[in-house]
């Protein structure tokens, strides 16, 4: 029986860096719940953002945010990780130095970046719904920085094995959506996230379903034995994925996920 569905958000249930959701997923959610399978939406984004985007049942859920960085049920921080400071601030030294690149430092709580770009700051508001905050410096801020991330609009493929290759030794570095590239502590994955919500909850992996698209639901996919990638993913995913779904345009995951409430018999 499945007990745990855990997804994916931007290139697998939406498109990437959009606020519009089937809502007739909340009712899937919902109804799968009550015959005892818990939801987990697992992302890159901020613990808000997600929180806003499925505001109707935020309390009938789990929150994997950050890539793993932050997990969070009904409110309460199930597990949390933290960044080297001094790594940290080498990292975001770099990162300001990289033509095109700007960058972004999550906390717990609100994202903090230094550009003041109208763009990108539409993006990050509008798009991702993100809690924000412009200032001159972050390295000034007394913060606890969860996750750094560069955004690059095109070209992020470009840099992406250069710059893994170079900070892969100080923090677990990942593909995160056509233009991130983000940056966590060793022990923040999605993969890891899952886990641990596993191990609280006493769910098998056997009684796990996931989705995903992108090289930073690998360790997810991995957690899980009845995994999919949707049609649109990455090749690593369509790979190491037991099934494919539909593409994220045309409702994949929730396709799967009324096929699975539908079911009597819910083990795939």
């Amino acid at each position: 029986m499945i007990k745990l569905v855990a997804s994916d958000i931007d290139g697998t249930l939406l498109v990437e860096g959009s606020d519009k959701i089937n809502e007739e997923i909340f009712d899937v959610i919902l109804k799968l719940k009550d015959r005892g399978t818990l939801f987990a939406a697992a992302s890159g984004r901020q613990y808000a953002s997600i929180r806003r985007l499925f505001a109707p049942i935020e309390n009938e859920m789990i929150f994997v945010s950050e890539n793993g960085s932050n997990v969070v049920c009904r409110g309460y921080e199930v597990s949390s990780t933290v960044l080297n400071r001094k790594d940290a601030e080498e990292l975001i030294r770099f990162i300001r130095r990289q033509p095109g690149c700007y960058l972004t430092a999550s906390t717990r709580g609100p994202m903090y970046i230094e550009d003041n770009d109208a763009d990108f700051w539409k993006l990050l508001t509008d798009g991702y719904h993100n809690d924000m905050r412009l200032v001159p410096d972050v390295l000034k801020e007394d913060i606890e920085i969860i996750k750094i991330s560069i955004y690059k609009s095109t070209g992020v493929q470009d840099i992406s094995e250069e710059v893994i290759a170079q900070w892969k030794d100080r923090f677990h570095v990942t593909i995160a959506g056509e233009p991130w590239i983000d940056f966590m502590d060793f022990d923040a994955d999605k993969g890891k996230a899952l886990q641990t919500i596993q191990q609280t909850l006493r769910i098998s992996r056997e009684e796990t379903m996931v989705f995903g698209d992108n090289n930073n639901d690998l360790g997810m996919i991995a957690s899980a034995e009845e995994s999919y990638a949707v049609a649109n993913a990455q090749p690593k995913v369509l790979e190491a994925a037991k099934h494919i779904a539909d593409e994220n345009v045309n409702d994949g995951v929730l396709k799967v996920m009324k096929t699975l409430l539908e079911s009597k018999d819910v083990s795939f």
